[in-house]
């Protein structure tokens, strides 16, 4: 019986120019817009231009009789991935922890599609040896390591994975109130909100935390643990400080919202991906039994 060939599944994002015409619908329009702020068109027009060829070219590196698609990051909610699947993120680092989670062991290959702008942490395969990562991938014989996710499991079943970091708090700008428990510790909380981070996002919004308190954390991208962080917390009568930092190795975190309204969870940076946490609910965080599958070439 025939098999069909691999399918390539290429992830983008919109380009900064697209945006602004789903914002302007015309160019007339959009570059009205930028010329009353002193800015043009042009220079996000060929910003486009380049990450279209830069699609183009990664298109062009896998064989002939491969399948391909490409995928839009607002439609990866949507878009089913198969098993067998060979996923390309084309862009920045953003674009790998935005399709982790709707993953479960395909592939990934990182290209930095714009080299001089980003700094491509985890897009490690150079568009010019990306043919030989594709067909190594296909064979099982190409270079990767298994990183480390997160997952955050609430009382009602909901779930939330993150291959960089968890946020816990208020979706304003008012203190977040919890009760903290770890490793049979439990204390009253009052902060900004806490980070759960894995080894891949200590290099991102949990560096810049540790860099603001003066903390070295060690976590590698495929150790099974986990960095906690809280943000500001307040101590009071009622609220202490003394669980504020660490990380979590065979330990579940647990946090009890008292929040009446506004408390939020969400993953990776993505605010309208959330998950209410209102008051008396508990969110378990521990290491998830998913790991992302990220081709080094």
């Amino acid at each position: 019986m025939a098999t069909l060939p691999p399918r390539v599944v290429y992830v983008v994002r919109e380009t900064d120019f697209e945006l602004l015409l789903a914002r302007h619908a015309t160019r007339q329009q959009a570059r009205f817009f930028l010329d009353t702020r002193g800015q043009t068109l042009a220079t996000l027009e060929s910003s486009h231009d380049r990450f279209r060829l830069a699609l183009q070219q990664a298109r062009a590196s896998a064989p002939d009789d491969w399948r391909q698609t490409v995928v839009k990051r607002t439609e990866l909610d949507r878009f089913l991935f198969a098993p067998d699947d060979i996923v390309v993120a084309l862009g920045q680092d953003g674009l790998v922890a935005n399709v982790a989670k709707y993953l479960d062991g395909q592939p990934v290959l990182g290209v930095n599609s714009a080299p001089e702008l980003y700094d491509g942490v985890l897009m490690q395969v150079p568009m010019a040896r990306l043919g030989d990562a594709l067909r190594a991938s296909f064979v099982g014989a190409a270079n990767y390591q298994l990183r480390t996710m997160a997952e955050g499991m609430l009382d009602t079943g909901e779930r939330l994975l993150a291959l960089n970091e968890l946020f816990v708090g208020h979706r304003t700008h008012q203190s977040a109130r919890y009760l903290l428990t770890l490793d049979g510790q439990a204390e009253q909380q009052s902060s900004s909100g806490l980070l759960v981070t894995t080894g891949t996002g200590a290099t991102g919004w949990a560096r810049s935390i540790m860099e603001a308190i003066n903390l070295n954390m060690l976590i590698g991208p495929e150790e099974p643990a986990l960095g906690y962080f809280v943000r500001e917390p307040f101590p009071s009568v009622s609220t202490g400080t003394t669980i504020r930092a660490g990380k979590i190795s065979g330990s579940t975190f647990r946090i009890r919202s008292q929040m009446n309204d506004g408390g939020v969870i969400f993953a990776d940076g993505i605010e309208q991906d959330f998950l209410p946490f209102n008051w008396g609910h508990e969110l378990s965080i521990d290491v998830s039994a998913k790991q992302l599958k990220l081709v080094w070439a």
